[in-house]
C-alpha cells in the first residue's frame, strides 16, 4: 500500500493499469489497494480525460492489448489527495529560517514566514523554528486544511539519521546536536531533518524537473557549491557527501586560487570569489549587489566576468554529466540566474569538456527564492510520510 501511495504521489494522475504494470502487480491488487486508500481518503479518483496525466518513468512504456476497444467503465486516472494532509518546511539558514505549509502535491498552501535567529546556539535557533511551527499551523488554523502532519527542516551541512545535525557551518555548529528531537519537544509535531541540497534534489525529483528520470543532478551556486545526485528519485548517499566536495574539482586551470590553495577549483564560482575577481577588474572593493546589478545592467566588465564564470559553470556541468551520467542537471542557489544572463557560455563550457558525438547535456535554471528551499523540506517530509 505505501509503495502504491508513493508511485500515485509521484506520478500521478495515473490510470490503474499503467500503474499496475509499473509496480508489477496484478490488475486485482492493484483495485484492492486503491480502493482501501481511497477509503482512507488518501488518494482520489478523477476522469481520466479530464487531466494531463503525469510523467512515467523514464524507459517504461505502459502495454496496450492490441485491437482491444474501449468499452464498459471508461478510464480513470489516480492521483494523491492534495488536502488529504500537510507538512510544514523550514529552511534554516546562517542567521535566519523561513518556513511554509505545503499540501500532499508539494504545493505552498500557506503565507511565507521569516524570522531571524536571536543567536545561533542550539536552543535559540530551536526557539526560533518552534515560533515558526507556531505561525504556520495558526495560518491554516482557520481553512479547511487538515493539522500539519509532519515537520521537515533543511539545513546547510551534514545531518545523521534525518535526526541530528554534526556539522552546519552556516549556523557555525561543529558539534553534534539533536535537532530533530529538540523541535518535537518544543512543538509536539514529528521531525526530519535533511542536507538543504538533498531536500531540493528529492523535491525537484517527485514535484518537479526530475521527475521519472533515471538519474538527476542538483548543482548550486552562491555563498557555496553543492551537488547531489538521485537515482530513481532518490539521493545517492555517501557519509561524506555534505562536506562540499564538489567545490574543489577542478573547472579552470587558470583561474583564481581558493583560500585552501587550489588553483581553479569550483570555488570559483562562489559568491565571494566572484567579488574578488570583480575588484580586481574594477580596481575598487565592492559587493556581490554591485556585481549582480552592473551584470544585469550589461556593464562591459560584469558581463566580461559573467560570461567567465558561466564557461566555468557549464565545465563543472560537463565534468557532473560525463561522471555521474544524469539525464539532467537543474543549476540552483542565490547566484543561479547567472547562468540565465550567460546561457551561451553555460553551453560554450559543456561542449568543451563533452565528445562532440555524446548526447547534449540537459540543464534546467530555477529561480532563487528561499521558500523554494522550505518547500523543499516539506516535500521529503511528504515521501517520508505519505502512505
Amino acid at each position: 500500500m505505501h509503495r502504491v501511495a508513493r508511485a500515485i504521489a509521484k506520478y500521478g494522475p495515473i490510470a490503474r493499469t499503467t500503474l499496475a504494470q509499473m509496480l508489477g502487480l496484478s490488475q486485482g491488487a492493484m483495485s484492492r489497494i486503491t480502493s482501501d486508500l481511497i477509503y482512507a481518503g488518501v488518494i482520489e479518483e478523477i476522469p481520466g480525460d479530464a487531466v494531463t496525466t503525469g510523467p512515467l518513468p523514464q524507459g517504461f512504456t505502459p502495454k496496450t492489448k492490441e485491437g482491444a476497444t474501449r468499452r464498459g467503465r471508461p478510464q480513470t486516472a489516480l492521483r494523491l489527495r492534495a488536502d488529504a494532509r500537510t507538512f510544514i518546511g523550514i529552511k534554516a539558514q546562517g542567521a535566519s529560517a523561513i518556513a511554509a505549509v505545503v499540501n500532499a502535491h508539494g504545493e505552498v498552501v500557506s503565507s511565507r514566514h521569516e524570522r531571524a535567529f536571536p543567536g545561533r546556539s542550539p536552543q535559540q535557533v530551536t526557539a526560533a523554528l518552534a515560533t515558526l511551527v507556531r505561525e504556520c499551523r495558526d495560518d491554516v488554523a482557520g481553512t479547511p486544511l487538515p493539522t500539519p502532519t509532519a515537520v521537515g527542516v533543511a539545513v546547510g551541512g551534514h545531518v545523521r539519521d534525518e535526526r541530528d545535525v554534526t556539522f552546519a557551518p552556516f549556523l557555525r555548529w561543529d558539534h553534534d546536536v539533536p535537532l530533530a528531537a529538540m523541535l518535537e519537544e518544543a512543538t509536539g509535531l514529528p521531525c526530519t531533518v535533511y542536507n538543504d541540497i538533498d531536500a531540493l534534489l528529492v523535491d525537484a525529483s517527485w514535484f518537479g524537473p526530475g521527475v521519472g528520470l533515471e538519474a538527476f543532478a542538483v548543482l548550486t551556486i552562491g555563498v557555496g557549491v553543492g551537488y547531489s545526485l538521485a537515482v530513481r528519485g532518490e539521493p545517492v548517499t555517501y557519509p561524506d557527501k555534505s562536506y562540499g566536495l564538489l567545490g574543489h574539482v577542478l573547472i579552470d586551470p587558470e583561474g583564481p586560487r581558493c583560500t585552501a590553495g587550489h588553483i581553479g577549483c569550483a570555488q570559483c564560482l562562489t559568491d565571494d570569489a566572484i567579488v574578488e575577481q570583480y575588484a580586481q577588474m574594477i580596481g575598487h572593493p565592492c559587493t556581490f549587489e554591485d556585481f549582480a546589478a552592473d551584470a544585469r545592467a550589461g556593464m562591459p566588465l560584469a558581463s566580461r566576468l559573467t560570461d567567465r564564470t558561466c564557461f566555468r559553470l557549464g565545465s563543472l556541468i560537463a565534468t557532473i554529466a560525463n561522471i555521474a551520467m544524469p539525464s539532467k542537471v537543474m543549476v540552483a542557489g542565490e547566484s543561479a540566474f547567472l547562468a540565465t544572463i550567460g546561457i551561451d557560455a553555460v553551453r560554450d563550457g559543456i561542449r568543451r569538456y563533452r565528445h562532440s558525438q555524446a548526447a547534449q547535456v540537459e540543464f534546467t535554471v530555477v529561480d532563487h527564492d528561499w521558500q523554494l528551499w522550505a518547500k523543499a523540506a516539506a516535500s521529503r517530509a511528504i515521501v517520508r510520510y505519505i502512505g
